[in-house]
Order: structure tokens, then sequence, then C-alpha cells
């Protein structure tokens, strides 16, 4: 869980701070008293077992793996999330994925890429480089320290009013096909991917498709995020001394067998109520959509968690979201999940959602 601080303008409307980190873990969400506070009431057990609230809903302890607050760092959230460690399981062949989810507005992106850059600007402070760039940072300090050769390759595509669009393919977006096979599950047919050797290059790719993704601004976020955008890189490695197969070709019985793993960085779209943003028009069809496909999300996500690993039908194709997921929600993937919420008293309902979503995702257990 992620606590953004409160901004300016929720600190001059006099909105107060309703969530507080009370210790390694555990998070206090509370509307009426400050941190502490022992009400008459005992708290009731909520349908999450990973949360105590009172009767009146509005008081509640979270637990999760790891809580950073208002004060975290980048660089603490990329150590203390176990970031490092999918990025090695990346290399090792492992299929692994990093979703940041939440409230539009609550630091989703930030998380993961640090503040918006533009073309024209000058480039970020390395201390506030997100999730994405440490994680290619370390991807091409381990390929150098190995004793195995990396290729490395970048695919990024949105979801945009359920239509997927390649980001990095040059020209005007259009939509793409998205299939099924036995072998490789849901994919996206014709979908660009770039090879990449340097931290400078896959930075350029980044931030060449980040340009190209639709945002707008509303009433709660300047630069709110209109779709849900998936940045995956492909990594092949092979013992120094044996040639790297392309993806494109069938190794021979003979080669020296190749590991392929992949770590995708899943930036959603921030659940909105549209009475809140003031969203009208083609800002309120995004956001019907955005929801719809969250709530698609929720839902399988719901289901995972009650099965406990058991057999049982999960409705991945209500959305494009969920079928590209697919793999990372119930396969045989390794997901972190960070759960980015704020502190105002104003967005207490969308913390609470975001926090009991939360928490049915940490019982959903994949057999990597």
């Amino acid at each position: 869980i992620r606590v953004r601080p409160l901004t300016c303008t929720e600190t001059q409307r006099g909105d107060r701070r309703v969530v507080h980190s009370l210790s390694d873990g555990t998070v206090h969400v509370s509307a009426t008293s400050p941190p502490g506070f022992r009400g008459a009431a005992a708290p009731l057990s909520c349908c999450c077992p990973h949360a105590q609230v009172s009767a009146a809903r509005h008081d509640a302890i979270f637990g999760f793996s790891a809580v950073f607050d208002a004060g975290a760092s980048q660089e603490a959230v990329f150590e203390g999330s176990g970031m490092r460690q999918l990025v090695e399981l990346a290399i090792d062949g492992f299929s692994c994925t990093v979703f940041a989810f939440g409230q539009t507005g609550s630091g989703k992106t930030y998380t993961l890429m640090g503040p918006l850059a533009q073309s024209d600007t000058p480039a970020a402070s390395p201390g506030v480089l997100g999730l994405m760039q440490r994680s290619f940072a370390c991807l091409l300090e381990q390929s150098q320290s190995r004793s195995s050769d990396l290729a490395l390759s970048a695919s990024y595509l949105e979801i945009y009013n359920e239509q997927v669009r390649d980001l990095l393919r040059p020209g005007p977006p259009c939509a793409l096909p998205l299939r099924w096979s036995k072998t490789r599950g849901f994919y996206v047919e014709n979908q660009l991917s770039v090879d990449f050797e340097s931290l400078e290059a896959i930075a350029d790719l980044l931030l060449q498709g980040s340009q190209r993704r639709r945002t707008s601004a509303h009433t709660l976020n300047r630069h709110s995020s209109r779709s849900h955008a998936l940045l995956t890189i492909h990594v092949r490695s092979r013992t120094r001394g044996h040639s790297i197969t392309p993806p494109t070709q069938v190794p021979q019985p003979s080669a020296c067998p190749s590991k392929q793993g992949t770590l995708c960085f899943v930036d959603l779209a921030g659940s909105e109520r549209v009475k809140e943003t003031g969203s009208s028009g083609e800002l309120s069809v995004e956001a019907n959509n955005i929801n719809r496909s969250l709530l698609a999300l929720g839902h399988c996500i719901s289901l995972l968690a009650k099965s406990g690993g058991k057999r049982t039908h999960i409705p991945y194709r209500d959305s494009k979201l969920t079928r590209l997921l697919a793999r990372s929600l119930g396969g045989s993937g390794i997901t972190l999940m960070v759960a980015c919420i704020s502190p105002s008293s104003r967005c207490l309902s969308e913390t609470l959602s975001t926090l009991h979503y939360a928490s049915r995702a940490r019982r959903v257990t994949t057999r990597p």
C-alpha cells in the first residue's frame, strides 16, 4: 500500500487526514478519531479477513505485506516492495507482473514512472524515478553481472474504451485484434516489439509511449489517464557461448535451452465517480468504460480469492483488461500489486474501497 501526501488543494480546502500507518504492514483508516482511539463499541469483523471495521464502517484497520506512508521515497518503495526480486525472477524465466491501482489522482502513475516528463523538459532527478526506471536499471545491471547473455525487447499498449492500441507503433492509433490460442493464451495480434540494449533506449521508448497515451484533465486530476497501459519487457537469456534463439524461430532440439521471462508493468486508469470529477461528454464515456473494466477485474479477483486454488470458472472474457491479465491473475505468473490511496477525508469512500479490493487480491494464490 502506498499513501500519497495531501495536496495543496486538499490542505487549503481543510481536508482532514484519515489514513494513518500504525506499524509495519498496518493501515488505520478513521473518519472520526486519531490513531489509538478506543471507542465504546468493539470493532466488528467484516467480509475481509485482513480488516476490522466498526459498526459505522468508517473506522478500519488493514494488514498488508508492506505500507509506505506519505514520506516514503521512491527508492524505499522499490526496495521494500520486492521489486528487485521480481526483476531477478524475470531473468530466471518467470512471468512477473506489477499492478498499480487505486482512485484517480492517488499516485499510481507517479509510483510507476515518477513525474510525467516531456521531451522538451529536463530529465527527472534520480531520486524521483519510479518503479519502471529503477527496474530497467536493475535489469541491465544484472545482465552485465550474470554469466548469461540477455536479449531484451519491449512492447507497450493501452486499452482505451475497450480498444487495444499499440503505443510504440508510428502513425495514428488503431485498434488491434485480441486473439486466443491454447499455447499462448490471450495475446495481441500484430503488436510491435522493440529491442533495446541500454537504459537510454528503454527510457526513450517509455517516454514515446507515454506521450501517445490518452490523458485528460478533470476536477481531481490535471493529468488523468483515460486508458489502462501495459508495458512488457521480454527477457531471453542463454548461457554465454550459445546463441539466443529469436522469439519468431523454433529452437533446435540440440540447442542449449534458453530462459524466456517477462516483466509487465500495468498502470490501471483510476476509478472515478463522475459526480466528483465533473466529467461529461467524452470524459463521461471514458469513465464508464474505465469503471466497467475495473469492475470486471475486481469480480475476477473476488472469485480467485474465494476459489482457494480450486478449479472454478473465472470470467476473464468480460473485458479486454481481464483477458490480457488472465495469466498474471490466475495463471503461472508472479504478481505484485501496489494499491495507491489518498489520505484525504474527501476520498474516504474510495480509499476504503481500494483497501478492501487490495485485501481480496492478497488472498489470490498463483502457481509459478
